[in-house]
């Protein structure tokens, strides 16, 4: 064969190979175009779905419906003898939990919660603050008929991001006579807070581990019965697993606590006072019928567990 032969036979094979290569490029574009948006709205609708919890493992975790776990007494409120846990108790994910919503607000109210024998007392609860706070915002009231308390704060913030948990303890007059600070957060965190009065120490607990203490200027009188007052204020605030001891717990005893994570079952039965899991109600579950007066809008929601991780 010539070799100008040989060239033009080169020369259509070349032609041959481009268009098959232009006809395999406007096929996958004539793809793109076809299947481009099909894909895209797919990978929104996950990326949304994945936002929403729906592939948290979470979601499909078993949930204790409202009272599956409560104290028997079988011989009366504040009974100590022969007490135990009934029930679904150990540590599954609540069904519901407590919060407020945009725009409203709420208080759970629990009045006339008798004491006892007591020389501290703890209370331990999980809160989470997921949005900004353009003023103070109250977390819990604790006040005994003495006119001594124990309240925290979310404090104000506007520009740079989360505040702090304020704990303070007040005087009969209201005065300040001590206090300290804990990092706010917007995700789920236990946390505790006790009194002894034999040390006249207060000291802070986050998800299980000690954070700090103080000493009052005055011996706080821990007189009961004692008043509750948990607000949910205007900013999506959710709390859950309220525990009210009349003793100071150990740092070891809040630990178990923590670790039995958000659903966890009351430590202490012999110095429980009162037990709010708000898993759906504000109904006292420690077997002493300190069920909890709503008042104003505090709503129970199913879908909480967004931002928060077991122990």
């Amino acid at each position: 064969m010539s070799v100008s032969k040989k060239k033009l036979l080169g020369k259509a094979s070349a032609k041959k190979s481009l268009r098959k290569a232009s006809a395999k490029a406007q096929s996958a574009m004539e793809y793109l175009m076809t299947y481009g948006w099909a894909i895209l709205i797919i990978s929104v609708v996950l990326a949304a779905l994945f936002q929403l919890g729906v592939f948290n493992p979470m979601t499909f975790a078993p949930k204790a419906p409202p009272g599956a776990c409560q104290v028997f007494r079988p011989n009366g409120p504040y009974t100590t003898q022969f007490i135990n846990l009934e029930g679904v108790c150990s540590g599954e994910l609540p069904q519901y939990v407590a919060t407020s919503g945009p725009n409203t607000e709420g208080t759970i109210v629990v009045k006339s919660i008798q004491t006892g024998q007591i020389n501290g007392v703890t209370l331990v609860f999980y809160w989470i603050n997921t949005t900004k706070s353009s003023n103070d915002q109250s977390i819990f009231y604790l006040d005994f008929s003495s006119g001594y308390s124990i309240d925290a704060y979310l404090p104000q913030y506007y520009n740079s991001g989360p505040g702090a948990i304020t704990v303070y303890t007040l005087n009969p007059s209201g005065a300040n006579i001590g206090q300290f600070e804990l990092s706010a957060f917007a995700s789920w965190q236990q946390i505790a807070v006790t009194y002894n009065a034999s040390s006249n120490l207060v000291s802070l607990y986050r998800n299980g581990a000690y954070f700090a203490s103080l000493t009052p200027s005055n011996t706080l009188s821990l007189v009961g019965p004692i008043n509750l007052y948990i607000p949910l204020q205007y900013s999506w605030t959710s709390i859950a697993n309220v525990q009210i001891y009349n003793t100071s717990l150990s740092a070891n005893e809040i630990q178990a606590l923590y670790l039995e994570g958000i659903g966890g079952a009351p430590i202490d039965l012999q110095h429980l006072v009162g037990w709010w899991p708000l898993n759906g109600n504000a109904n006292d579950y420690s077997g002493n019928g300190n069920n909890g007066q709503i008042i104003g809008n505090v709503n129970f929601v199913s879908n909480w567990w967004s931002g928060y991780t077991p122990p």
